[in-house]
Formats: structure tokens, C-alpha cells, sequence
């Protein structure tokens, strides 16, 4: 792990009377204070880096306070009260709470919550100043973790007013980057806690394949090792830890929770299994419980003790995260082995406390830590699946959120968690998708969570042993089977954009799910849709949280349009913004929005879980004036580090008469890229034009252009990194159609009796005004033709 200039420029600190002001950008300061002088530094497990630039300030002091002015804000300390006193912004009032109106973080695990839970903070705020304390980190000593050398108060005092990306680009720089995510991640994985033996884990894998439904990482959870221990190895197998309640919970009812050998009853030849995964494409993760340690019947319990220098006694080798020779034998001999057979990453599934051997370390914390580095050995990319640890957790990536419910509340909460967790740089959350256990069979269920999964940073498929609750699509009803598969072959489709928005996280901080407020800050709508949030630059999504009316068998979400022109890209309707409505949808579909001059690259192939660049691309385009940029390298190891990475860049621009879209000559390494490659540019919203010229290097090219299902769609021709050139004249835009049809379809959808509907008749033409839910979907129709 590298450290970034962790002690901070003592051109910009001021100390006295044990405590120390330092000035780390206009707007970002960190005040300790001690009994004793000593201050710390150190990098700590939260801030890695202090010296960041120049900070040009006034000071004015006396023995009682200290007032400092930047370019950005003045504050005030009080060293007789030994406290800050108040920030101040040019022409705003005086800020004097500083934990007042945060707009919150994440929380470690949403496990066994059902619905709504209380989260931590993030680092912007309403008011303008946000906290981080840093007072209880550990402190890195070379590669080791300790106390710091005094007890101190340490606060980093975030004042950004509403420049909530600054506040979290400067947050980077302060904790660390958010590594770039391995491409396979970023398609669908497939999860359960469940019993398979290998034959029956490779049909069910075999199965997706024929349903040509793309799965790029299998799960095996904790069953790939022995769980029934005390039956397979004698009574004593199980062995109780006193000292922690919660692994002491675990020791009595599952003492098998802990295990790193195969249980071969299940899985009789793991390394064939492992490498009929990797043939058929699959990437691979295994689930870890470590807190029992190792017991005497693992089949590298020998190798452990001797690795360790330990005398091979037979007794329990207790899980010890502080003790270098234990962590050292841990990766070596436990997880090293299985790595060369074809395991790709660890789900660390740490639920045991906070508590180990050096105070105030966290166990979990830990784990993540030297997973994570472990995972980065041999030029890959790191990756593991665990818990949130606190801030700086957004270094090890990526987040499992924990066992949650199977029921409405519960996928009510996480559009909302998943977004503000951006607010503490935790961008990477995979949730149980489906929901783990108890709650309710409900198709309905499944398959809002499935669309809402699809459309947030790890789709990750998962549920209990119980034998009801599989999320296989084919267990659902036909059609939740249809949407379903289309939405998991839609996310694979999305991988170039998925992936480009993740070189962004990774580079510049700009997370996939962010809340509405980040782009509109100053617009108080964009605080009310907790649920709605951006997906990247070109798309908002507001999940379906809660079931359908059974009147109108459609179900709505709140939705806030912010102004401009917005398509949503599953119904092809167009709307105006500025605007607050409820859009009513049937089981097809969730809204998602494409802002004007949305460009959104896809992997023409959505049946495979081939997740290399593709060789054939889709490129959806919406008229208005836009640009994204495609990132693509070999997906999997850091060389794109050393300029090993290529860059295309598409472009659309125009009128109400005329589009004209681009895409540039990919620039950087070109051998990351297929040799050749086609594109179909689609332009969602133009029906028809009357003429067009398309160029390839400068030089004019026969067009190939078809019109299906309202749209344009412009084929391209395989070419070697070429760049073209789209010009439509007189087009046609889309338009959303006949209202009265709309209003038709709208009041046949009421389920009732046929005569007595015909008193509905004055409503629907608009001599009555409708009341309830009709009232809001009439609303929602009414926007598209205003």
C-alpha cells in the first residue's frame, strides 16, 4: 500500500497550546488535539495523504483564538475553549453545528435489518460543513498497525458548501483512490447459500448458458468446504471461543462455520470443478467465515503449523489477525493453493465483532486490508467481496452489504443507501439481490429487485438454502422469466458504459449511483427523491419500490425531472422537465431516463458472459448536444497503469432539423482492442430523415440504414480502428404519440366490470377530474404532451 505525503506541509500548520491547525486546501482543515504535544503524522487506516497543495491564508491571533482566512471561508478556533467556534462563508450566515443537516454515509452491513436503518455520515452536508473524525484510526508504522503514540482529537472539517464533487475529489486525495473494478465484476454473478454438489452446480451453470443468460462470476458459498463437522470429524471438531460472543453464537450452532478443505462428498474432484468453470468463462469466488481459525482436520492443518513454526499439536490454531506469522500462513497456505487452482477472489464473510488483540483494531478491518493487498499480487487487479469497515473501506473494494429480508422494505432502503454511500466514497455496495431469506415468495418482488440490481454497481443474484428460494429466472412465472432474462442480458449488454463510468470512479470520483443533489444542488427537488439517482453521466433510474395497484396492475415511483428533454429508454416517452410526477409502469420495465444527448455504448452480444472488448457495439444516441468517452483495456490486470489502456471518443450534436454524430479514431494502446469492430448507432428518439452522408476516415461509405421499432438504426462496417462520421438531415424526432390512445389504454387497464367502467367516461375525456391513483398516472400522461 503506498502512502501519498501523509505528513502534512508545516508551511500551512500552526501549533500551539497542544493543539495543531492544519491547512489542507481553501475549504479542508484538520485541527487535533492532545494532553501532551504530540500529534500524529503517521497515515492512519482512514487518511493517507495531507500535503496536498499550496494554501494561501490571513491569520489573526491572540493567546485565547485564532481566526484563518482562505479563499474559500474564514473559521474560528478558541484555544481557551479548546474547541472550533465557527466557519464562515462569504455572504452566508455563520456556521456554528458542524454535524447538522450531513446527508449521511453508509453503515457496516445491513444484516438482519428489515427495511429502513440508521447509516453513518458522509462528508458533505445541507449547511455546507461536514466532519470526519479520525481519532480513533490506527496508525501504519512501516507495515504495521498501531495505537498512535498519544490519545488525541483528530477532525477533518470538510467546508464545501454544496460542491459536493469537490468535496469528495479532495476526500479522495485525503483516504485514497477507489481502485479500478475488474471488468468481469461489473456483469452478473450468480450467488446462493445452498448445498450443491459439484455435478449439480455445474448443470445449474450449464443451464445459464443454454438460457443464454451471461453469468461472468460464480459464487460458491460456505458449503464448498465441510460445514457438518462434528459428524464427519468427532465431537472434538467443535471448540468454543468464550472470550467473543459472536463467534461463541457461531461455535454452538454451526461449528463447521470455519473451513478451508474441500468437502468432497460435495465436490469429490474441486480442482476439475474449477476448471469447468474457468473453461465455460466463469470467474470464481469462494466464500470465507475466518474467525474459528484452524482446526485439526483441515488438510493443510500440518502445513499451517509448520509454516507458522508452531509444534503440530492437534488443537485449534486460533484465528489471530495481528500476529504476522499467522496472516503470512493464512494467504500462503490457505488461499494461495486454491488461487493456483482456479479461485479468482475471496467473499470475506467476517460477523464476529470488533474486537482482537491490539486495541481499537477491527478484525473486519483487517481482513479487507490484507485481502485486498494479497489480491493485487502478480500484476491483477485487487478485488475481494466483504463489509464496510469505515472511511478509507472504499480502497478494498467491493461491498456486501449483509443478509437482508425478502420483502418490499427492504428493496424500498437500498436505492437510497446505495446512492448516499457515494457521500462517504463507498461506491462499490453489491447487494443480495432478491433478498437473502425469510419474507415472502412474491414475483412481483423478484423482479423489481432483479430490475433495480441490474441498474446498480454489482448485480449479484442471491438467496438462502431454503429450498423455495432460488433466484433462477426459469423458477418464476413466464413472464418475470422473459423481463427478467432481458434485464440480465441488458446489464451485460452495458458493460462498455459500466466499465467507462468505472475508469471515472476510479480516476476522477465520479461514482456509477450518485444522488440527484450532486448535479443539482442548489434545487431543493433533487433533496426529495431519495430513491432516484444518476447511473453514470447519461441515465436516472428510479427503481419500482413497492408493488403494483392491483386496479391498474401498474406500479409507480416519484420521479423528479430536472430541466431539459429526458427519454426513458424502455418506453421510448418523452418528457420536459422540471417537473415532480409518479410514473406508472407494468412489469416490463423500471424509469430510466436518457438525458438529451445521452450516448450510451453496449456490447452488441448479450447472450454470452464473454466480458472481453467486444468486436460488435450497439451505441444508443438521443438527439441534443453530447459526448462520452469510452475506457476500455484487458479488464483484468494493472498495466493499463503503464499507458497499456485505449480511448474512444463518440460525439452527437444538432438541431430540430439536423444530428450529426462521431466517433473518433480510438486513441492510446490500440492492441487492447479487437482488431476489427462494427458499430450499430441507434438514435432512439428520430423515426425518419430525408437524407444522410456517412464518412469513414474523411472518405464518404454506402450507408446501411434500416428503421425498426420508431427508431434509426445506422450500420457501421467492421473497420480497424476507424474513425466515422453520421449526418441525418431533415429529421424526424419522436413524438410520444396519440394522447386519447394513451387515455384508452389508461382506464381498460381498470380491473372492474365492463358497464358500470362507462361512468368513467366523463373522466377520461376530461369533463371530471379524475381523484387518487388516477389521478397521478392521468398526470404523468399529460406531462408527455405539454
Amino acid at each position: 500500500m503506498e502512502y501519498t505525503n501523509p505528513v502534512q506541509n508545516e508551511k500551512y500548520t500552526i501549533t500551539s497550546q497542544n493543539v495543531r491547525i492544519t491547512l489542507i486546501t481553501p475549504s479542508l482543515f484538520r485541527i487535533e488535539k492532545t494532553k501532551n504535544g504530540l500529534f500524529c503524522d503517521n497515515a492512519t487506516q482512514s487518511v493517507i495523504c495531507r500535503n496536498f497543495s499550496a494554501v494561501p491564508c490571513e491569520i489573526r491571533r491572540n493567546d485565547r483564538d485564532i481566526f484563518i482566512k482562505t479563499s474559500k471561508l474564514e473559521f474560528h478556533f478558541s484555544y481557551e475553549k479548546k474547541e472550533l467556534i465557527s466557519i464562515k462563508f462569504p455572504n452566508k450566515p455563520v456556521i456554528t453545528d458542524f454535524t447538522s443537516e450531513n446527508l449521511k454515509g453508509t453503515t457496516r452491513t445491513l444484516d438482519l435489518t428489515i427495511g429502513k436503518t440508521k447509516i453513518g455520515d458522509g462528508v458533505i452536508s445541507k449547511n455546507g460543513v461536514a466532519i470526519l473524525d479520525d481519532s480513533d484510526s490506527l496508525v501504519f508504522n512501516g507495515d504495521k498497525i498501531e495505537k498512535r503514540a498519544a490519545d488525541e482529537s483528530d477532525i477533518y472539517y470538510f467546508a464545501y458548501q454544496n460542491d459536493y464533487r469537490a468535496a469528495l475529489r479532495d476526500y479522495y486525495k485525503l483516504t485514497g483512490i477507489v481502485p479500478l473494478i475488474p471488468r468481469y465484476a461489473l456483469s452478473n454473478w450468480w450467488s446462493r447459500y445452498y448445498a450443491y454438489t459439484q455435478d449439480e452446480y455445474i448443470e445449474l451453470m450449464q443451464r445459464f448458458i443454454d438460457e443464454k443468460i451471461p453469468i461472468t462470476v460464480a459464487t460458491v458459498d460456505m458449503d464448498w468446504h465441510w460445514t457438518d463437522v462434528t459428524r464427519r470429524f468427532g465431537q472434538k471438531a467443535q471448540t468454543f471461543d468464550f472470550g467473543n460472543i459472536e463467534s461463541l453464537f457461531y461455535d454452538l450452532i454451526l461449528p463447521g462455520w470455519t473451513g478451508y478443505s474441500w468437502n468432497t462428498e460435495l465436490f469429490p474432484d474441486p480442482k476439475a470443478f474449477l476448471t469447468w468453470l474457468k473453461d465455460k468463462g466463469f470467474k470464481i469466488t469462494l466464500n470465507v467465515h475466518p474467525s474459528a481459525g484452524i482446526k485439526f482436520f483441515e488438510d493443510d492443518y500440518a502445513e499451517f503449523c509448520k509454516n507458522m513454526g508452531i509444534e503440530n499439536t492437534g488443537e485449534r490454531i486460533k484465528f489471530d489477525i495481528t500476529d504476522p506469522d499467522f496472516v503470512k500462513a493464512y494467504f500462503e497456505v490457505l488461499h494461495h493453493p486454491k488461487e493456483r487452482d482456479g479461485v479468482d477472489f475471496w467473499w470475506i464473510d467476517w460477523q464476529q465483532g470488533k474486537n482482537s488483540k491490539v486495541p481499537g483494531l477491527d478484525p473486519l478491518w483487517a481482513l479487507n486490508h490484507y485481502h485486498f493487498l494479497d489480491s493485487e499480487k502478480n500484476n491483477k487487479r485487487g478485488l475481494i467481496l466483504s463489509r464496510f469497515a469505515g472511511a478509507g473501506s472504499h480502497r478494498y473494494p467491493l461491498g456486501f452489504s449483509g443478509d437482508t429480508a425478502q420483502n418490499w422494505k427492504c428493496l424500498d432502503f437500498q436505492p437510497y443507501f446505495t446512492a448516499t454511500a457515494a457521500n462517504i466514497g463507498y461506491t462499490w455496495w453489491s447487494h443480495d439481490i432478491g433478498g437473502h431469506c425469510n419474507g415472502v415468495r412474491d414475483d412481483e418482488l423478484y423482479l423489481r429487485w432483479l430490475q433495480f440490481g441490474i441498474f446498480s454497481p454489482v448485480n449479484r443474484l442471491h438467496s438462502s438454502s431454503n429450498e423455495f428460494m432460488g433466484k433462477e429466472p426459469w423458477k418464476y412465472k413466464t413472464s418475470v422469466c422473459r423481463i427478467s432474462t432481458e434485464f440480465m442480458r441488458l446489464r451485460h449488454k452495458m458493460l462498455p458504459y459500466i466499465y467507462s463510468i468505472n475508469y471515472q470512479t476510479h480516476k476522477n470520483g465520479i461514482a456509477l449511483c450518485e444522488p440527484m443533489y450532486y448535479e443539482y444542488p442548489n434545487d431543493e427537488n433533487a433533496y426529495k427523491v431519495p430513491n432516484q439517482y444518476h447511473f453514470g453521466s447519461e441515465l436516472i433510474v428510479s427503481p419500482i419500490t413497492s408493488p403494483a395497484n392491483k386496479k391498474l396492475n401498474l406500479a409507480a415511483a416519484d420521479v423528479w425531472i430536472p430541466n431539459g428533454r429526458y427519454t426513458d429508454i424502455f418506453t421510448g416517452d418523452i418528457y420536459n422537465g422540471n417537473r415532480k410526477l409518479k410514473m406508472f409502469r407494468d412489469e416490463e420495465s423500471i424509469p430510466v431516463l436518457a438525458k438529451a444527448g445521452a450516448i450510451i455504448p453496449l456490447n452488441a452480444d448479450g447472450y454470452t458472459n464473454n466480458f472481453s472488448n467486444p468486436e460488435n457495439m450497439e451505441i444508443w444516441a438521443y438527439r441534443g448536444n453530447g459526448s462520452f468517452e469510452m475506457f476500455e483495456d484487458d479488464g483484468i490486470t494493472k498495466n493499463y497503469q503503464k499507458g497499456a489502456c485505449a480511448f474512444t471518443n463518440f460525439s452527437i450534436s444538432g438541431n430540430n432539423k439536423d444530428v450529426i454524430f462521431t466517433i473518433a479514431k480510438p486513441f492510446g494502446d490500440l492492441t487492447v482492442l479487437p482488431e476489427k469492430r462494427s458499430y450499430s448507432v441507434i438514435f432512439k428518439d428520430i423515426t425518419d430523415f430525408e437524407s444522410a452522408v456517412i464518412t469513414r476516415n474523411g472518405e464518404e461509405i454506402q450507408p446501411d440504414i434500416s428503421r425498426k421499432k420508431g427508431c434509426i438504426i445506422v450500420n457501421l462496417p467492421y473497420s480497424e480502428h476507424a474513425g466515422f462520421e453520421i449526418k441525418l438531415k431533415n429529421i424526424t424526432a419522436k413524438n410520444n404519440g396519440d394522447k386519447r390512445e394513451r387515455l384508452v389504454n389508461l382506464y381498460s387497464r381498470i380491473q372492474m366490470r365492463n358497464n358500470p367502467k362507462l361512468a368513467l367516461l366523463p373522466f377520461m375525456k376530461g369533463k371530471l377530474k379524475p381523484v387518487g391513483i388516477l389521478k397521478d398516472a392521468v398526470a404523468e400522461i399529460d406531462a408527455l404532451y405539454e
